[in-house]
């Protein structure tokens, strides 16, 4: 990180505004996220697989009682599975679906690095050829000295669909560990209490 400077009197005001981004590893690379959207990362734990769902979706875990999807984020990607390691987490965030509601997802990843400060000047446009990943899912390239760290644009990642299909497979993994607690007498697919 860099160290805290004085105030230049004379430069234009936000000609350097610094962004935090959470750094973590995936396959080789160097990934960041804005940590505005991370709630919390935890260690790779018990992930309950479920059936009939696309293979990114590595299951869910039960965070305090709540049911979270984990997606494999190199498999999303479109590469091979993750391999599980010592250094493995998930990497918790907060998405909005359609409706407004909150939907907290888990993201697994190879290892996290580090909280970066990046400044906007720093942050390079998208390479349109020659990036690993499809560039609909880089926001930009920040530079970190002499490296690059890929910004992902989180919102791309997993788009409305995908976060609507995440909280249905919430409910399914409900279903499946307390059958009772649905209905299928014509309720529309419903919950009870």
């Amino acid at each position: 990180m860099k160290a805290l400077k004085p105030v230049d009197q004379h430069r234009k005001p936000d000609a350097d505004v610094f962004k935090q981004y959470l750094s973590f590893m995936l396959k080789g690379d160097i990934f960041g996220i804005g940590i505005l959207n991370i709630k919390e990362i935890i260690e790779y734990g018990k992930v309950t697989s479920v059936p009939m769902v696309p293979d990114f979706i590595r299951g869910v875990i039960n965070l305090r009682g709540s049911v979270v999807p984990v997606i494999d984020l190199a498999r999303r990607f479109g590469k091979s599975l993750s391999q599980i390691n010592r250094r493995s987490c998930i990497v918790l965030v907060e998405l909005v679906d359609p409706e407004g509601d909150q939907q907290v997802v888990g993201l697994m990843v190879d290892a996290v690095n580090q909280v970066l400060e990046i400044s906007d000047a720093d942050v390079l446009p998208a390479p349109a050829f020659g990036a690993r990943i499809s560039t609909r899912f880089i926001q930009g390239m920040g530079r970190v000295g002499e490296d690059f760290v890929i910004i992902l644009k989180l919102d791309q990642i997993l788009s409305a669909e995908d976060i609507q299909f995440l909280a249905d497979v919430g409910d399914k993994a409900v279903i499946a560990e307390n059958p009772h607690a649905y209905d299928p007498g014509g309720r529309e697919d419903k919950l009870i209490p």
